[in-house]
């Protein structure tokens, strides 16, 4: 599995999932879970550049379990980063249609762009193997998504 378009951004990778090991250290628990699940998410893409996977094992192991238990409390996610997404905090153009997003918006898209990744897995028999080219471009934007979210809660610390 080729994760050339992950390897451009490995180093600011690195220092984010740092950041989010920080920022994990609150009294919050719904803050405290979701920062993790974050943090935990963004580390196995970390990972995929070292050690290559498939999308089936990708997908597998990614979490969308702490944000949907803080939906079910009423967590209000501007305790994660207040304010809206602005073009200061954008670091990949792709990303720029994001834009005026709150923290909330983009943590609901995270959420449905997980969901809808281990939606098409079952659909598809157990694999996403044979759809891979459909599949890249829906990892990487969701790859995307989580590091924009984490360059947004990231921008108020520097």
């Amino acid at each position: 599995m080729a994760w050339t378009w992950l390897s451009s951004t490995a180093a600011p990778l690195q220092q984010l999932v740092s950041f989010l090991q920080k920022q994990s250290r609150t009294s919050d628990v719904q803050k405290k879970q979701v920062i993790m699940e974050l943090r935990d998410n963004l580390n196995l893409f970390k990972e995929a550049i070292d050690t290559p996977t498939s999308y089936d094992r990708l997908i597998d192991l990614l979490s969308n379990d702490a944000y949907r238990n803080a939906v079910k409390e009423n967590f209000a996610f501007h305790k994660i980063k207040g304010g809206r997404i602005l073009a200061k905090h954008v670091k990949d153009d792709r990303n720029l249609r994001y834009t005026g997003w709150t923290a909330e918006k983009l943590m609901d898209k995270i959420d449905e762009k997980i969901q809808a990744l281990k939606n098409l897995k079952k659909l598809n028999g157990g694999s996403v193997e044979k759809i891979a080219p459909k599949i890249s471009l829906k990892v990487s934007n969701l790859y995307f998504r989580m590091k924009l979210m984490a360059d947004f809660i990231y921008e108020s610390e520097r």
